[in-house]
């Protein structure tokens, strides 16, 4: 049996195994009925709804404090003698190289195809109010978060929602959401975190070298990808966390700022279609052609592509958060805040505009049902309209993407991963063993199984985690008060050593003040 044989036989047999599991998966997490011909998915709108309670709760903080959190990630309020691992700015790059990536190349380029331009309204809309999501889950996760010995940092929604419900007198609840988001987050990371991202640069790397002539096309070619991923990522991941932090921040501007550039140029190269994509966006978001369930269908589209690419409400990014140098929580919550800004409302939007103004028909093509253009392919296509010589620098682009993201992911992973089964070395050596292994895997499974089963254990974490984002959502206030009046305080020219005293004598408490106070909320 020659390679290429034994390389399809292997393909065939994991598929084989995924397809069926991704359909039942699918079914159970996107159960939905029809109200008056339009089709609901109650697990959508779960998002949706906690994104707008939070934005109402905390005061519209995503707008009032957007100008704060823009200090504090440029290092103005910086403790260098705070516990933690990394600064603001390499924890929120850390955190925005698992979201800025293939979400918001291939994943707008799935909506448009399936939801219609319409579909990014929402997706813009599902990204300002993930913000307030986001701010509230890695508040807590820098409140609960756990400093070790050695200077570490373990932080997430597996300590939070336990330490914090059980601050509530709710223990057992909190043991139970904190084991299930952790098991989640783990599936997710071997489907969203891993095989998405080999997949989707895979197909790029192909349609770059030859298309469906390229070596990298065929199976054989997909799996010798995998391996040296594989490797290349296990080399990064056993550096652990500070790692991470110094190759993500210096990989996720650089690429951020280069496509960017890059859309802003294909942008202004069809200048004049532009008012008329927009307009399209904003009349398809109410008025859809074309897209199964109408407005509806349009809507949950971009919802769910949203929530793929910021990982708003899904508990992953307080992982990387909660690394963070400060004494005080919601610093880094107003930081976080920016990601799903910077992710789904700026790349996103300028990535929809790309592919309306100049890959029209490839996505149209899409959405006539040809499921040989893969998401990926469409956003390549609208680059080489103006570019033609941008794809080798796009192919790049979107290895290194997917880099990021795997190496974050391994680390979100990992937590949630030893708060399961421990955190000795051996459990973790099985762990990054499995997380490598699966990088393999990823080059060979169909995009839109991918698809299935990433959107399902990602919608599935929110469940667990917004459960508990509700029931601590006096704390965060609490810590938004608290981080108001440090900034005020500073601004005035006090010393963090004169607020860290007068913080301590308001709670009748010697030392400083920082993430382990006990705070009191009303119950």
């Amino acid at each position: 049996m020659d390679e290429t044989t034994w390389a399809d036989t292997v393909a065939d047999k994991i598929n084989g195994w995924v397809e069926p599991f991704a359909g039942l998966m699918g079914d159970i997490v996107f159960f939905s009925f029809e109200v008056g011909g339009a089709t609901i998915m109650p697990i959508v709108l779960w998002l949706v709804i906690a994104g707008l309670i939070f934005t109402v709760y905390f005061g519209l903080a995503q707008v009032r404090h957007l100008k704060t959190a823009l200090k504090v990630v440029r290092g103005k309020f910086d403790s260098p003698n705070a516990p933690g691992e990394v600064t603001h700015f390499q924890a929120l790059t850390s955190a925005l190289s698992g979201t800025v990536g293939l979400g918001n190349i291939a994943g707008v380029a799935i909506a448009i195809s399936i939801g219609g331009p319409g579909a990014v309204f929402w997706m813009i809309l599902c990204g300002l109010l993930g913000m307030a999501t986001k701010f509230a889950e890695c508040t807590l996760g820098v409140r609960y978060r756990e400093v070790h010995a050695d200077g570490t940092v373990s932080g997430g929604p597996m300590h939070y929602l336990r330490k914090g419900l059980a601050e509530r007198g709710l223990p057992g609840l909190g043991k139970v959401l904190a084991w299930g988001s952790a098991l989640m987050i783990v599936a997710f990371t071997f489907f969203g975190g891993n095989l998405f991202q080999v997949n989707q640069s895979l197909e790029q790397l192909a349609s770059e070298t030859g298309g469906g002539d390229s070596f990298f096309a065929g199976n054989t070619g997909a799996i010798m990808y995998g391996i040296v991923l594989s490797v290349l990522v296990g080399a990064v991941i056993l550096g652990g966390m500070k790692s991470i932090g110094k190759v993500t921040s210096r990989l996720v501007p650089s690429m951020a700022i280069m496509y960017v550039a890059a859309c802003l140029i294909v942008i202004l190269w069809n200048i004049t279609a532009v008012p008329d994509a927009l307009m399209t966006i904003v009349t398809e978001a109410f008025n859809p052609t074309g897209v199964a369930g109408g407005l509806l269908g349009a809507l949950i589209v971009g919802f769910q592509r949203a929530a793929f690419s910021n990982e708003a409400g899904i508990g992953s990014a307080p992982i990387a958060h909660s690394a963070v140098k400060t004494k005080r929580p919601a610093t880094e919550g107003l930081v976080a805040m920016l990601e799903p800004f910077i992710d789904t409302v700026v790349i996103c939007t300028m990535t929809a505009v790309t592919i309306i103004v100049a890959a029209g028909p490839l996505y149209e093509a899409r959405r006539a049902g040809d499921t040989s253009i893969n998401g990926i392919a469409i956003t390549s296509d609208a680059f080489q309209t103006a570019l033609p010589w941008f794809s080798g620098l796009l192919t790049l682009a979107v290895i290194l993407f997917a880099f990021s993201t795997l190496i974050t992911w391994s680390y979100y992973g990992l937590k949630s991963w030893s708060h399961i089964f421990g955190a000795s070395r051996t459990s973790e050596t099985v762990y990054k063993g499995l997380f490598c292994g699966m990088v393999i895997i990823g080059a060979l499974l169909p995009l839109m199984t991918l698809v299935d089963l990433t959107d399902s254990f990602l919608f599935l974490a929110a469940v667990f985690n917004i459960i508990g984002l509700y029931l601590l959502a006096p704390v965060v206030k609490h810590e938004l008060n608290r981080v108001l009046d440090y900034i005020r305080r500073r601004e005035a020219g006090e010393t963090d050593e004169e607020i860290d005293a007068a913080e301590a004598a308001a709670a009748g408490t010697p030392g400083e003040g920082g993430e382990g106070d006990k705070v009191t909320v009303e119950k």
